[in-house]
């Protein structure tokens, strides 16, 4: 019994590395809080982290309900998903920065931090179809288990973005110059690659 829940906690936290890997989402993170001080980043880190669990714990415990009653179908989720950060990704590509980078009030760094950070970035249409899927038999200890490993993905999540200023301050501005470039191509691309298999599922349907 203790083998399988060890087997099958192992299995998880390699599902919620794959769609939600923190190493990959951390120059993501630099790019869009640049400009902030290490106070407002650190709240930013925070607020992402939390809400990113919370969203994916309420889907986790209740998903296959929600999209009952909203009549929200997957290929949907991933194409909504996809719309907003091939959004985000074509801003940083055009170098016009976020509401949050002119202003430091609360209400716009917690923006920055809800989305695009922590939907659909950290706990996008992937992370939520995972958990949801990890939980399909309904056991109430694969329940605990995917909640807890989802979980510590999120604290290591936020220790990475925490130290992120750390290991990329000292490459310059002009390299972080370059590497929002470079993710603003990337979450374009990705969210053109969640339209595209938000699409090809409806039409496999």
């Amino acid at each position: 019994m203790e083998h399988n829940i060890l087997s099958f906690a192992l299995s998880v936290l390699t599902g919620f590395f794959a769609v939600m890997n923190p190493i990959a989402n951390t120059p993501i993170f630099v790019g869009l809080t640049e400009g902030l001080d290490e106070e407002s980043k650190n709240k930013v880190a925070k607020k992402s982290t939390f809400v990113a669990f919370v969203i994916t714990g309420c889907f986790v415990l209740s998903g296959h309900f929600l999209f009952k009653v909203f009549g929200i179908t997957i290929p949907s989720f991933k194409i909504t998903g996809g719309i907003l950060l091939f959004y985000v990704g074509f801003q940083m590509l055009e170098s016009k920065k976020n509401a949050i980078h002119h202003s430091m009030n609360d209400d716009e760094i917690s923006s920055v931090a809800v989305s695009p950070l922590a939907i659909p970035i950290l706990a996008g249409p992937g992370t939520l179809v995972t958990g949801i899927n990890f939980v399909s038999e309904k056991n109430i200890v694969n329940l605990v288990v995917v909640i807890l490993c989802f979980g510590l993905m999120c604290i290591l999540t936020y220790f990475a973005f925490k130290e992120a200023d750390s290991v990329l301050k000292y490459l310059g501005k002009s390299f972080i110059a370059v590497l929002g470039k470079i993710m603003g191509l990337i979450l374009a691309v990705m969210g053109m690659d969640m339209i595209i298999v938000g699409i090809k599922l409806a039409f496999l349907k």
